[in-house]
């Protein structure tokens, strides 16, 4: 779960230092780099590329591509740890949706933990001179479309392999990032190809790190481990980007991944 959080936290770093790239065209280098890895390892094991329930991963796809898109977008608006703690409120709003649509029941305490999360963000918003509204929504909608893949992967199960409801999700991004970066297109120059294309690797060994360590027998000792991405990045884009956090700011984020981590404890 460290180095999960080690291999995200460098992609969202060159994400930060890429943004004059713009949204779209940082999807499409994202998805471009991980296919290599998707399609060699679908290919190599003989599996399926188009699954079995090919409307639901088409929806998570989509889902996918518009909440990398939309985060993407929004640190260029936000420092990049505050981009980052306020993605990961997606958890709440897939609790949220998965109570509409799944039938899934929530306790009331649980309720009380996702209220701290978000008094966190109006406390991160309200001490923030740096968090543009822009910014915030544009974040705040990321979670949102985060959230519904959340619930559409919890749909799809074990009936398809997940490396094939990667592989959709990368080659709709490809699509997608590639169609809509034709009409802002900015070419890289010399490293900018290596640092664009490396998005995809560090994104590809983050989820790798990340699934093995939930395949381990001890998911409820290293989920929490995963919000240390927020730590990693808000310390590197002090010393990268020179992002200054107000305390009031720092205790808010410190409210929103507490909040989600109770969440978590107790689900447990």
């Amino acid at each position: 779960m460290l180095l999960s959080a080690i291999s995200f936290t460098a992609m969202n770093l060159l994400v930060k230092f890429l943004a004059h790239f713009g949204g779209a065209q940082l999807v499409f280098f994202r998805a471009f780099g991980s296919l290599f890895f998707t399609m060699t390892y679908l290919l190599l094991h003989k599996i399926p590329i188009l699954g079995n329930q090919k409307g639901l991963m088409i929806c998570r796809g989509l889902a996918g591509v518009t909440s990398m898109g939309l985060f993407f977008m929004s640190v260029n608006y936000l420092p990049i740890g505050s981009a980052v703690s306020l993605r990961y409120l997606s958890p709440i709003f897939a609790t949220i949706f998965a109570v509409f649509f799944l039938k899934e029941f929530v306790k009331p305490v649980q309720w009380l933990f996702f209220l701290m999360a978000f008094g966190g963000v109006l406390m991160i918003k309200g001490f923030d001179p740096n968090i543009d509204s822009i910014g915030l929504l544009l974040v705040l909608g990321s979670a949102i479309f985060s959230g519904v893949v959340y619930v559409l992967i919890n749909k799809i199960g074990n009936r398809d392999h997940p490396v094939v409801i990667v592989n959709y999700f990368m080659w709709i991004s490809v699509a997608v990032g590639g169609v809509l970066s034709i009409f802002n297109w900015t070419t890289p120059i010399g490293v900018e190809w290596l640092l664009l294309l490396s998005l995809g690797i560090f994104g590809y060994f983050g989820q790798l790190f990340m699934t093995k360590a939930f395949q381990s027998q001890a998911t409820n000792k290293v989920v929490s481990l995963k919000y240390v991405e927020v730590l990693f990045t808000m310390i590197a884009g002090v010393f990268w980007f020179s992002d200054i956090y107000p305390f009031l700011s720092i205790i808010g984020t410190l409210l929103v991944v507490t909040g989600l981590i109770l969440n978590i404890w107790y689900r447990k």
